[in-house]
């Protein structure tokens, strides 16, 4: 039986507009011309958005969040690392030490570690995670390219169309400072269709175990996005169903025996991990700032900060911060969608997809709805399951993530229908006019450079491997003062050779609370130290305090504690450093103080 195909008004058109099909597999066959044509303007739009970081890439950080691209190089660095001298890939004790960080609840970037660890271990852990921030936008375009070419619209135009929107929209871009996990959605398309074919005839168990395998991949390649295309599916689904109530009890026995076979597939690869999430060391429950990360209605109607239209500062007050205008399609855009949706309303695709855009889009304005972040005109629907389990991790703001795919897929199928079967205008050219009104409405959303920052300076103690001298492998080197980002970018330019104390990461306000908080309650000396970095206390010391610092330095399993020569407070440093722990030694660029037994 051959592959199905979405069904559209334009499945009446001229058969000659079509692509032509291979009876075996019923896949539309399409010029390699076309394929290449689609990739290369891919390339194109992932260097416009990235040359900035290229000249300098170990010099600069890429976007607008820097301490994301140190937590994900940190992630990658430790996948590397695991592979080198194997350890639990789900949770490590090289970060947060000596208590650890549980990996599933902190993205831990496993398959896209591991995948690149021959690039990290070679040229650094910033070398793989600028490849796979570039990657991820390439390969994600082209899948929706390809799934849509082959499987969906009649017009290769309108699968490129589609791919590049669903590639390079605002909230691929803004997701693109610091979150690959997210940006990852290479797999979703083919995800999707397989999903849409659950409704149609065919092998149920060949399906099922297609879709298990691509859920498995997905889930190590990013939960978070998984997560949210089950909600979306279920959207979806709950709009067909109401819309489709025969044809859905119908097909209800076929789609749910694959699903059963999918998702034992997917327990069979991922019941551990699941066990970590949920009940592991370090695990935790809820987002600390969940309710905080929602959108305001106008945000749908704004330019992103990284758009033609948009510029720095385009977000206030709409959205928590820049890395999650998911949002942000701006109002011509959204005009257009409202006059597709009106067009095409008889497509049942169309009706599903608006269904499923619009319930998202409510979920991703939190609990409270109104113009503006924070605002509250009235409750929205996100109320009701804030407090429910595993809902409440869920970052509102990224249900729009949802939205934004209906957007591109509809704009797909209109566009096809507008090149494979114009409808009649009067003496009006349907074509041209729709060309000018999605040029109106995408050219304002087009993206822009991501903006670079350059990076702070790691000692050459670090980079030369020098550490090695001081700290046995697995054991715990302590920078001077204890700066979280400072932690982790040592310890990833050393490929997690060492643990780090504290750390940029989520995990449990005790050990008693699982309640998600961010980082680790700092120990009395850490505090000690960051007050007399700020200049808040003095270089006085102690008894209580050399006692604490060696309790301290016990705690965290340290070996050595590390002050760079070049830190703005290294004079009052050393001087507090010296009367806790005696005489440091001068080793380079840096001051060492060996606590090895002590």
């Amino acid at each position: 039986m051959t592959a199905p195909h979405v069904t559209t008004a334009a499945t009446a058109a001229d058969p000659t507009a079509a692509a032509p099909t291979t009876a075996a597999t019923g896949k539309r066959r399409v010029p390699w011309r076309t394929d290449a044509l689609a990739l290369a303007a891919y390339v194109g739009l992932v260097l416009l958005v990235t040359w900035r970081v290229w000249p300098h890439p170990r010099g600069l950080y890429l976007g607008v969040q820097p301490p994301d691209q140190l937590f994900n190089e940190w992630m990658l660095a430790n996948d590397a690392h695991t592979l080198t001298d194997p350890t639990n890939p789900f949770f490590t004790s090289l970060q947060n030490a000596p208590l650890g960080v549980n990996l599933v609840t902190n993205v831990g970037l496993q398959l896209l570690g591991f995948l690149t660890a021959p690039i990290t271990l070679l040229l650094g852990a910033t070398a793989s995670y600028l490849l796979i921030m570039t990657m991820n936008l390439v390969a994600t375009a082209y899948a929706w390219y390809w799934v849509l070419s082959r499987h969906v619209v009649r017009s290769p135009w309108a699968a490129a169309l589609g791919g590049a929107f669903l590639g390079f929209c605002p909230a691929i871009i803004s997701q693109s400072s610091g979150h690959p996990h997210i940006t990852a959605q290479w797999l979703l398309p083919f995800i999707l269709w397989q999903v849409v074919r659950l409704t149609t005839p065919g092998p149920v168990l060949r399906r099922g175990l297609v879709l298990g395998a691509l859920i498995t991949v997905q889930f190590f390649l990013g939960l978070e996005v998984l997560f949210l295309t089950a909600l979306g599916c279920g959207m979806a689904a709950l709009a067909y169903a109401v819309l489709r109530r025969r044809e859905a009890v119908k097909a209800a026995p076929r789609a749910l025996g694959s699903l059963a076979i999918a998702g034992v597939i997917v327990l069979a690869f991922a019941a551990y991990p699941m066990w970590m999430q949920f009940a592991g060391p370090q695990h935790r429950t809820g987002h600390p700032l969940a309710g905080e990360h929602a959108l305001g209605l106008g945000a749908f109607f704004k330019f992103a900060s990284q758009s033609l239209a948009g510029g720095p500062g385009s977000g206030k007050g709409f959205t928590p911060n820049a890395t999650e205008e998911t949002s942000f399609l701006g109002w011509p855009l959204l005009l257009l969608v409202a006059v597709l949706v009106v067009w095409l309303r008889r497509d049942l695709a169309v009706r599903v997809l608006a269904v499923a855009g619009a319930i998202a889009g409510l979920l991703s304005l939190g609990p409270e709805i109104g113009w503006h972040r924070g605002g509250s005109w009235f409750t929205g629907p996100y109320a009701l399951i804030e407090h429910l389990p595993v809902m409440d991790s869920v970052v509102p703001a990224r249900f729009a993530l949802i939205t934004t795919v209906t957007v591109g897929l509809l704009l797909a199928l209109a566009t096809d229908r507008i090149i494979t079967d114009p409808p009649r205008l009067g003496a009006l050219p349907p074509r041209p006019l729709y060309v000018l009104a999605l040029a109106a409405a995408l050219l304002p959303i087009a993206p822009t450079p991501l903006p670079v920052k350059a990076r702070p300076h790691v000692p050459a103690f670090i980079t030369a491997g020098t550490w090695k001298q001081y700290v046995a492998p697995g054991h715990t080197l302590v920078p001077v003062p204890i700066d979280n980002y400072v932690s982790l970018n040592w310890s990833a330019r050393a490929l997690t050779g060492f643990a780090v104390p504290q750390g940029y990461f989520l995990g449990p306000t005790s050990a008693t609370d699982s309640t998600g908080r961010w980082g680790a309650i700092p120990q009395p000396t850490s505090v000690l130290l960051t007050d007399v970095a700020a200049g808040k206390r003095g270089t006085d010391v102690t008894d209580a305090d050399r006692a604490q610092a060696l309790a301290d330095a016990r705690y965290w399993k340290a070996d050595a504690l590390v002050l760079p020569v070049a830190h703005r407070a290294a004079a009052q440093l050393h001087t507090v450093m010296d009367a806790l722990y005696g005489p440091g030694t001068a080793v380079g660029d840096v001051w060492v103080w060996d606590v090895r037994g002590r």
